[in-house]
């Protein structure tokens, strides 16, 4: 009785050779004849060694199924630290990786970059001046704003002030963060930057005779073209007070979208200094293998603004209520903060971030740098996040003092030094959704789409108290989380158009899909 249930299930090789049957062999699959097999047999030894070959060329086609079965895996389940391939790949992008060069971290190279443009003549309708406000990523999309509406209105830019009444209180000027004659230089073949006003318009300087006004938001050229230019005329020169947002996301023609690339890719270079420093940082990092860039977007200024207190001691809630009531410009001051994180507009906690790191496949030996401000709460908000990931390191831990000291009190200089480690790490992730989320995101897919993990957090915070809950296992966590996250990596994409709401639709920055072709 067992001999005839074994029988019929056993199609092996092995099993047929051991009773004597006269069936065919296994390789009668690969469709040669049950007389020539029987026929092999009796043949020489060469003959066999066709028959070896037959079995040789069968596995190679196996392993090579096989192979092409894992590559099919790969593109499913991306590796964390693998990049996208991009078919928009920018021809005249240059790998910003860190090697011992002279080339500028911060910039892409062109096939003119080191001979800059002549001149581009034409009689300038005026002077425009322009104070940025905001912190530095805020303000270096606008400054590649105003550059492109100066284009358009052939005006005189005068180099921009930045932000020194934000909550940061950054005394730096233009010539402390960027290099001025290069960004002059560089822009020379489509407007005329000067350093300052010609000596005739600094008494009404003075005499606070200039006209000055904030344009309005999300304006396309028509606006420009139609309002401020006559003003820029009657007046001859015009201050814009407010620059953040001034200019639409869509809509705009092709030429004047490269321009804001133009602006914001090649002529925006971080000072010497500011280079230096952050390509030693960078070196260091690399030398110790793949790295992640944390945007940890959890600083007091931004908890304030948010009205985000998760996680918060009663004690810290109030005091973040207080500093958002001090600030007159901060609008909104009665927030729902419960309401506000279930909506996804508050940054994750370190201790969610840590969860959500951990359930997308990073390893406990993943080298994270910091590239954020001082984290709220200390040392015990990060308690987690350092047990999950013991390499994690910050700027301040890989510089001297002594490289450091001129940045001291200097928030933007600081940032810059976090935007170069941020556009060069193999992969970026930030908590929140802010401008330097949004511009680090745009800068690396002009790069050729270096892996960036944006997190959804409305869906987030769901699945994190479902597990703080116990509500829900680990296993079954991480494969949400994983679900969740895999078409936020940083593919190429088109950008979100909401032509009604400007202010709710991808910013142009985040995904300058006219700039990538």
């Amino acid at each position: 009785m067992i001999q005839q249930q074994q029988a019929p299930s056993s199609p092996s090789v092995d099993a047929q050779s051991s009773n004597g049957s006269s069936k065919c062999p296994w390789w009668q699959d690969l469709g040669l004849k049950h007389a020539f097999l029987e026929n092999l047999r009796g043949r020489p030894r060469q003959s066999r060694t066709q028959v070896w070959l037959v079995r040789l060329s069968t596995t190679i086609l196996l392993w090579t199924c096989l192979i092409q079965l894992m590559a099919l895996t790969e593109l499913w389940h991306p590796n964390l630290f693998q990049g996208w391939p991009s078919c928009f790949h920018n021809q005249n992008s240059a790998n910003l990786e860190v090697v011992p060069s002279n080339k500028p971290m911060s910039t892409i190279a062109s096939s003119n970059f080191s001979t800059f443009p002549p001149p581009r003549p034409y009689k300038s309708n005026g002077y425009l001046m322009v104070s940025c406000n905001g912190g530095l990523n805020q303000m270096r999309a606008a400054i590649c704003d105003m550059v492109a509406i100066s284009r358009y209105l052939n005006l005189t830019l005068v180099i921009p002030e930045l932000d020194k009444a934000s909550f940061w209180a950054d005394p730096s000027d233009f010539k402390d963060i960027f290099d001025v004659d290069h960004f002059i230089k560089s822009l020379q073949g489509e407007v005329k930057i000067v350093k300052e006003l010609p000596h005739k318009y600094l008494d009404r300087i003075r005499k606070d005779e200039i006209f000055s006004m904030p344009p309005v938001s999300w304006s396309n050229e028509s606006y420009y073209s139609s309002q401020i230019l006559p003003l820029v005329k009657k007046h001859k020169v015009i201050h814009f007070s407010k620059t953040d947002s001034r200019l639409a996301n869509n809509g705009l023609p092709l030429w004047l979208q490269s321009i804001r690339c133009r602006v914001n890719y090649e002529a925006l270079k971080f000072t010497p200094l500011i280079e230096r420093l952050g390509r030693e940082l960078v070196n260091i990092l690399q030398k110790k293998g793949p790295f992640v860039a944390l945007h940890l977007r959890y600083e007091m200024d931004m908890l304030a603004f948010s009205g985000c207190t998760h996680g918060c001691s009663d004690e810290e809630a109030a005091q973040l209520t207080k500093m958002r009531l001090a600030y007159p410009w901060w609008k909104e001051k009665v927030i729902n903060s419960v309401q506000k994180r279930l909506d996804g507009l508050c940054p994750l906690t370190p201790e969610e971030t840590a969860l959500v790191l951990k359930a997308l496949g990073f390893q406990r030996d993943t080298q994270i740098y910091i590239a954020a401000g001082e984290i709220y709460g200390g040392n015990q908000r990060m308690d987690l996040l350092h047990t999950t990931f013991p390499n994690i390191v910050r700027k301040e831990m890989l510089l001297s003092q002594e490289d450091l000291k001129l940045f001291q009190n200097h928030s933007s200089q600081m940032a810059a030094l976090d935007y170069l480690v941020a556009i060069n790490s193999d992969v970026f992730v930030p908590t929140y959704d802010g401008n330097m989320a949004k511009v680090v995101s745009g800068h690396r897919r002009y790069l050729g789409y270096r892996k960036t993990i944006l997190l959804d957090r409305q869906k987030l915070v769901g699945l994190l108290d479902q597990y703080n809950n116990s509500t829900l296992d680990w296993v079954l966590f991480a494969a949400r989380v994983q679900e969740i996250e895999s078409e936020l990596m940083g593919a190429p994409r088109q950008r979100k158009v909401i032509a009604e709401r400007p202010k709710e639709e991808e910013y142009f920055y985040a995904n300058p899909v006219e700039c990538l072709a």
